[in-house]
């Protein structure tokens, strides 16, 4: 089981959109360095969304063979398309990935069985582990528990994202799901609780800038080591809540830069980060250590 520390890694960009294939190299070695657990490749904070399918395979690639078996990578692998996400599943397993994470369609708003038969398609035609992502805040589909309990009856479906930061809720599918089924936190700011009452990690965005931190955080959590942990979490709040004040990855994407990690490019129809912003997310930076 992958646990702990999970960064949902930026896709690094020159100034003209293009992917920067040596600042992703940068950016892996510096989790590497850092203690980061694993790495998710093309999530909703890599841009998957503006990634074409060649490039989205790529960067999979190349962060696959960056890692080089050191850490689990998992890719972001989900669509609004049945069959468009089992294409990139499989291409994902053929490029080494340890697992798959598959966004709820977006935009199209299933019913709870259609969000049950698309996983089961996609669970049914790539043998590979595949972690279910609910983030309703973005999709406008909500994964009900009671789905996320038919699917984990799935052999290869081992866990869930859940990004709603509704820790009752995420307390009782830790109490309903088959032992072995993951529960992640996707939500930085309510993470640590998640943890606390039985989760196994963290798939974040503030782990881009603060790995260490982020990865100790969740250590802590994991031993049962909960004060502590509350600690650092109570450290990184202003992370937490500061690197949403524009649509992610808008926000991380110019903290690293602003660390010297990454050019600042990212693609329409995201921008960079609003002038009126820059320093509230500096602040920050300097407010959680990361940044001096």
């Amino acid at each position: 089981m992958i646990t702990g520390s999970i960064v949902a890694l930026v896709t690094p960009m020159k100034d003209n959109g293009e992917i920067d294939w040596v600042g992703l190299d940068k950016v892996v070695d510096f989790h590497l360095e850092k203690g980061t657990h694993s790495i998710v490749a093309v999530g909703t904070t890599g841009e998957s969304s503006t990634l074409n399918c060649d490039e989205h395979c790529a960067v999979i690639k190349r962060v696959v063979q960056r890692v080089n078996g050191r850490i689990p990578v998992i890719a972001g692998t989900g669509a609004n398309s049945t069959t468009e996400a089992i294409q990139l599943t499989r291409e994902a397993k053929g490029a080494g990935v340890d697992a798959c994470l598959l966004v709820t369609p977006y935009y199209n708003k299933p019913t709870q069985e259609g969000l049950y038969l698309h996983y089961k398609a996609i669970a049914e035609a790539v043998d590979i582990p595949q972690i279910l992502y609910n983030v309703p805040g973005r999709t406008a589909c909500d994964l009900l528990p009671e789905t996320v309990y038919r699917l984990a009856e799935i052999s290869n479906i081992v866990g869930i994202k859940e990004a709603t930061g509704d820790i009752e809720r995420a307390r009782a599918l830790i109490e309903n799901v088959p032992e072995g089924f993951a529960i992640y936190s996707g939500d930085d700011a309510t993470a640590i609780e998640l943890i606390i009452a039985g989760g196994q990690g963290n798939i974040s965005v503030t782990a881009n800038v603060a790995p260490a931190e982020m990865a100790e955080m969740c250590r802590l959590g994991l031993e049962g080591k909960a004060e502590e942990a509350r600690a650092i979490q109570q450290k990184m709040m202003p992370l937490h809540t500061k690197l949403f004040v524009e649509a992610n990855p808008i926000p991380v994407k110019w903290a690293m830069h602003e660390m010297g990690l990454m050019d600042l490019g990212i693609r329409l129809p995201l921008t960079v980060l609003s002038a009126q912003y820059q320093p509230v997310v500096r602040q920050a930076l300097i407010d959680s250590n990361v940044l001096k």
